[in-house]
């Protein structure tokens, strides 16, 4: 079981994160009819970036 026995806090953190900004963002697009914006790209990006610093160590 995935938890704070296997992962650091941080990496529970940007974990959750991470799945939240994949859950959300559709969900804006699509069911809220929001206009795709760069924002979204940049925050995946800076997600994605924090997600590979914080498993890699």
């Amino acid at each position: 079981m995935l938890g704070y026995r296997d992962l650091t806090l941080a990496q529970l953190k940007i974990l959750q994160e991470a799945i939240t900004l994949t859950v959300f963002v559709p969900f804006a697009i699509f069911y809220m009819k929001q206009p795709l914006k760069l924002d979204y790209l940049w925050a995946s990006l800076c997600i994605m970036g924090a997600v590979y610093f914080v498993f890699s160590g």
